[in-house]
């Protein structure tokens, strides 16, 4: 490996430049988080004619879904883009669509409208926010991983948390319109802003990754090598994909993301249904109670799993997520719901919070992209899966039965999501020891170059 002799970029009391990197995705996780948390905001005005909806529960869900489905395809795909071309240039594109996207949802009129904007446009953006921007993080640390991952998606469950009662409120006493176009604007700003802080890798400011040895540099890529690179990524994948946890890991996610994506999306009505609340806004703090205590379970569960496994973080998780759901099913007060917020946001932060660094224990430095696109697809094909089906469920429950019984039977979906998730996690091989760790002796020795990410 080459050093590099010319003084690295240095920030002030000896900060490395990748909590830097952590500050700056942190704050897209904020913005892209409010992307999938308006989905369950939006179920009840949605089906409000007095908002000038008044759509259909089932065509509002399958709208949701297909939201997911979009995200489910996408996630790959941006994933390899991350690869390729690096997070700035993520970055940028999901700044634009995010303006772009928020503005348009607050003009929507029609059913098809919401399909477009939100079904198409801003899944993907969330997942260009989500997907390889996220991934690119684990090339920032050789140490502590577990802890910028943490504080990540910490950050991300406080934007959460005020996200869903604020824009709530908002619709109420502004209206949909302005609320969207509002929220466009201050998080496309925002995003763009951001681009003078992030970049693709150390190497690209003369810096190695955090906890590298003492010294140690990385110099910046000739264009000859960061197309060696780009081969090498795809030489990587190739093996990935011959790994058992390549295939299981999307599965856990998926059931995982299917168990809570019901809870989020129909609790708020289920609330008001059972008269707990008697607003969306005050309906929202539900969702606030849920995210803030996530807070400590996002913070705490990656760095929980480099220590005791992230096998058992996982399984605990979906454990809490399922278990939970039965207090649900006969909660009539709000103490009896902001209680299984409480609760069922420890196992909903812990869920999804692990997959970068259990791919760090599984593949040790290769490019994250694609896998933690793949993943990610998995997770977000859990969504769509659960809230078409959910929707499809009620409708065709609310035929035979209350609306009461309706939401307790997509409620036993939930619980049985969470039970297949947990069957997959039990397949998962050890994680102490890299799976493919001679994957770079099948690439000829003059084709080798350190794997790093070095777009532009």
């Amino acid at each position: 490996m080459n050093l590099l002799s010319s003084p690295s970029i240095k920030l002030p009391f000896g900060i490395h430049y990748s909590w830097l990197i952590v500050f700056a995705l942190s704050i897209v996780q904020i913005f892209g988080t409010s992307i999938s948390f308006s989905a369950g905001i939006m179920v009840a005005p949605l089906t409000n004619a007095s908002l000038g909806f008044g759509w259909n529960v089932a065509l509002v869900g399958a709208g949701i879904g297909f939201y997911y489905l979009t995200g489910a395809i996408m996630a790959p795909i941006t994933g390899y883009l991350g690869d390729r071309f690096g997070a700035r240039k993520m970055l940028l594109c999901s700044a634009l669509l995010y303006f772009a996207s928020m503005n348009l949802l607050g003009q929507i009129t029609e059913v098809w409208h919401f399909f477009i904007v939100f079904g198409i446009m801003l899944a993907v953006t969330q997942s260009l926010a989500m997907v390889p921007l996220m991934a690119t993080v684990s090339g920032w640390f050789k140490q502590k991983l577990g802890i910028g991952i943490g504080i990540l998606y910490a950050a991300g469950g406080i934007g959460a948390a005020l996200f869903a009662p604020i824009v709530g409120a908002s619709i109420e006493t502004f209206g949909w319109n302005t609320t969207f176009m509002g929220l466009g604007c201050l998080g496309g700003s925002v995003l763009l802003s951001l681009l003078i802080i992030v970049r693709n890798h150390p190497s690209d400011l003369g810096l190695s990754p955090y906890g590298s040895e003492e010294g140690l540099v990385i110099h910046k890529l000739t264009p000859d090598e960061k197309q060696i690179n780009k081969e090498n990524a795809k030489r990587f994948n190739k093996e990935v994909r011959k790994t058992a946890p390549f295939w299981y890991l999307p599965m856990i996610h998926g059931f995982g993301c299917a168990g809570h994506g019901v809870i989020l999306i129909y609790i708020l009505p289920f609330a008001i249904y059972k008269g707990a609340f008697d607003s969306l806004g005050a309906a929202g703090t539900i969702l606030t109670v849920l995210s803030l205590v996530s807070i400590i379970s996002r913070l705490t569960a990656p760095i929980l799993a480099e220590s005791f496994g992230t096998r058992k973080m996982m399984f605990l998780s979906l454990t809490i997520q399922g278990l939970t759901v039965f207090w649900l099913m006969f909660a009539v007060d709000p103490w009896a719901f902001y209680v299984f917020a409480a609760v069922f946001g420890l196992g909903f932060g812990a869920e999804w919070t692990a997959y970068i660094v259990i791919n760090k224990q599984y593949y040790g430095d290769g490019p994250m992209g694609h896998v933690y696109g793949v993943e990610q697809a998995g997770a977000l094909l859990g969504h769509a899966v659960a809230t078409i089906l959910c929707g499809m469920l009620l409708g065709l429950f609310n035929l035979f039965f209350n609306e009461g019984i309706s939401f307790l039977m997509i409620f036993v979906v939930s619980i049985l999501f969470n039970v297949v998730g947990l069957v997959f996690i039990l397949m998962l091989q050890d994680t102490s020891k890299v799976i493919i760790p001679d994957w770079e002796s099948k690439i000829s020795s003059e084709e080798l170059s350190p794997l790093t990410d070095g777009a532009d």
